[in-house]
């Protein structure tokens, strides 16, 4: 009995001590009844890094659930994809070496997806998804050509495709996120699934992005080239619109 009490010992050092150093301090950071012990979850940490939504902790002392823990809809494997897409810019598709220590030289960012695009089918038809940033984008590139600014965020807000509702006018950044600056005319990654893109001189797809410094304008970039500039609200019939999705 003795010998068999020792392997129960040695057992449990060998396992249970092991596990406790590799764990970590597991002590709460406060007593229960200090709201410094109360930590965020993982749909608050989610969240912050998807759209910056601050998460709320706990404000008073720990009170008993009246129900059991559910599920936060969310694992270490969500965390970790989303802060390796959203925690760093994207690379910019330039390849070509110019100069030592110039885009094409680094290639730094991070990687795009492959495949970058996906056109959806069935009940989303019409709509292609951008594996990269998770936007969704009308696969038609050139709707309409719109009379003025108000015009194209009308447009696109009343819009109704693939099932959903909420299409809007793209910001100027969300438009840029679609260039790859290693091609142009059209300045956008091969293998794209959209139709109807415009990539001639007067290529200007418009922006919701009112320019600051001139509030008359709103900005607009080129699928030519990737260039970005203004342009008045008023009439602009050589602006394209490309409805988009998403981002939240």
């Amino acid at each position: 009995m003795r010998y068999v009490n020792w392997i129960v010992v040695l057992f449990g050092m060998f396992f249970f001590f092991p596990m406790a150093a590799v764990a970590g301090n597991l002590d709460s950071p406060a007593a229960p009844t200090n709201p410094d012990s109360a930590m965020y979850t993982m749909q608050d940490i989610y969240n912050l890094i998807n759209d910056g939504t601050v998460g709320t902790k706990r404000g008073g002392a720990f009170m008993e659930p009246g129900a059991g823990p559910t599920s936060t809809g969310k694992t270490l494997d969500d965390l970790y994809n989303l802060a390796s897409e959203r925690s760093r810019v994207a690379k910019t598709g330039q390849t070509i070496y110019y100069k030592t220590g110039d885009d094409g030289d680094l290639q730094k960012g991070v990687v795009w997806s492959t495949p970058r695009f996906t056109g959806n089918m069935g009940s989303g038809a019409g709509t292609v998804t951008d594996n990269l940033t998770g936007l969704m984008w009308a696969k038609d590139a050139d709707a309409i050509r719109p009379e003025d600014w108000e015009d194209a965020l009308a447009y696109c807000n009343a819009l109704i495709l693939g099932g959903h509702d909420d299409w809007r006018l793209p910001n100027v950044k969300e438009l840029l996120s679609l260039i790859d600056f290693g091609k142009n005319n059209p300045a956008l990654p091969g293998g794209h699934s959209f139709d109807n893109v415009q990539a001639g001189l007067l290529s200007f797809y418009g922006s919701s992005t009112t320019n600051h410094g001139n509030t008359a304008h709103a900005w607009h970039v080129s699928m030519r080239s990737g260039n970005v500039d203004s342009i008045g609200k008023g009439p602009f019939p050589i602006l394209h619109v490309w409805p988009v999705r998403g981002g939240q």
